[in-house]
Formats: structure tokens, sequence, C-alpha cells
């Protein structure tokens, strides 16, 4: 049993904003999977498939970004998984706009998901799809710009880094999290 884990906000007014990124992604691998999300335990929405033979749990926590952590954490030890099994999914504002990098362990440099879910795995030794959504402007807030949608121009690459994501946490599920890391954590793709 494999979980991977996309973060955002639930709602339509938080659709497509930079936050939500995780989501997109965990939508994308759904299809893939031709699994179809509906509410779970422990509030979030899960749709199940297989990779490589392998069950998969796609996540979306409906508990809202800043408090992930409390759907993940009862998941994974209802699911008797292992930090090992899980794969999460979140933007970065560290990370050049469409960049997707993968890691393993870390802090979690501001991001409130990523602090709710450390504080209740209790370690932040889990892989991580991180998936670059630059930094605001000097005079944005970090919390607006990230709750921004992203520019109706920035679809195609959108679009490219979303199935970007979603390899490398094919690749964390089939191959495990150093495989992804030697094949995804590179400079984003140029155009043409």
């Amino acid at each position: 049993m494999k979980l991977v884990v996309g973060l955002g906000n639930p709602g339509p007014e938080y659709a497509r904003t930079r936050h939500n990124v995780g989501y997109l992604v965990a939508d994308a691998l759904a299809r893939d999977l031709g699994a179809s999300f509906a509410a779970g335990k422990f509030a979030a929405d899960v749709a199940e498939g297989r990779i490589a033979g392998e069950r998969v749990l796609v996540v979306k926590p409906r508990t809202f970004m800043n408090h992930s952590g409390e759907a993940v954490g009862p998941l994974l030890r209802f699911w008797k998984a292992e930090l090992a099994d899980l794969a999460v999914v979140h933007d970065d504002l560290e990370l050049e706009p469409f960049r997707v990098q993968v890691k393993v362990g870390g802090g979690h440099a501001g991001h409130n998901g990523l602090k709710s879910l450390n504080a209740h795995l209790g370690s932040p030794e889990y892989a991580r799809v991180r998936v670059g959504v630059g930094r605001p402007p000097p005079q944005m807030d970090p919390a607006d710009w990230v709750l921004g949608r992203f520019g109706k121009g920035d679809e195609p690459r959108l679009a490219e880094c979303v199935e970007w994501a979603t390899a490398a946490a094919r690749t964390i599920v089939e191959q495990g999290a150093v495989k992804a890391m030697n094949e995804f954590n590179r400079r984003v793709k140029s155009p043409g």
C-alpha cells in the first residue's frame, strides 16, 4: 500500500491556485489510474488504483492546507503504512515556477501544510514532490501569491509541469524516491 497525497484547499474558490498544485497532480494521477475520488475516512477525498501491481491511494485532504496532517496522519495509521510508503505533492515558493524536484525529509520552509504533516506524522522523513511556484513580487504577501491563480498564459507550462510531477509521483511508487530524485531533479525542460 502506497499513499500519494496532493496538498491543497477544498472548494472552487481555491481551484487552480498556486497552493492547489498538489490537488492538480492528485487529479492527474487518479485520471491516469482510472480511479475516481470519493469522500473517505479522516476528512479526505480518496481514489484507489494500482501502479505496477501495488495498491495506491491518491489522497486530497479536505481539512484545508494548514491542517493537512489531521487527515494524513490518521490515514497512514489506519492503513498501517510507513513513512516510506508516503509521497506528498506540494507547491514550493523556493523553486522557480514549474520546476519539479523530489526529496526526502527536510524542513517545512514555512509551508503550513508541511508543518501540519510533520506534526501529525511525527517526522519529516517522507518523500516529497516539490512543484515550484516561484516567489511573489517584493510588494506582495506570499500568502496572497500562493492563493492567487496561475495566469492564463501559464496554462501550457502548468499542464507540462503537472504531467511531470505526476510522473515523479508514479516513479516514487514504482521505483522509490532515490530513483525519482535521479530522474526528476533537473532543470525544467525548456520549450522546443
